[in-house]
């Protein structure tokens, strides 16, 4: 098992931090992952992966993990991990 950590820090809100994080959210529901939220901290549910969004006060943090299905599937931890970094840094730096 594969598994992937970003961690992108911010210097909004923790409320505006999880809307920026909408985006990601956004981009792993195309690929069947869904999202539960409670309180700061959503858990991450897919075919082949699982992980972790965690939105404190000055960062977020972001933890996949790829099983063999994903695997199977043909996903790259490596450009998968360069992507994620690329959307929240997006988010968080792009918009400044």
């Amino acid at each position: 098992m594969s598994t992937i950590k970003v961690s992108q820090p911010h210097s909004v809100s923790i409320d505006e931090a999880k809307q920026k994080v909408q985006g990601f959210e956004d981009m792993v529901k195309k690929y069947g992952v869904s999202s539960s939220w409670s309180g700061n901290h959503a858990t991450l549910k897919g075919t082949g992966v699982k992980g972790s969004i965690d939105v404190s006060s000055s960062k977020v943090d972001v933890e996949i993990k790829l099983g063999l299905m994903a695997k199977a599937a043909g996903v790259k931890p490596d450009l998968l991990q360069k992507s994620i970094e690329k959307r929240l840094k997006a988010a968080f730096e792009g918009e400044g």
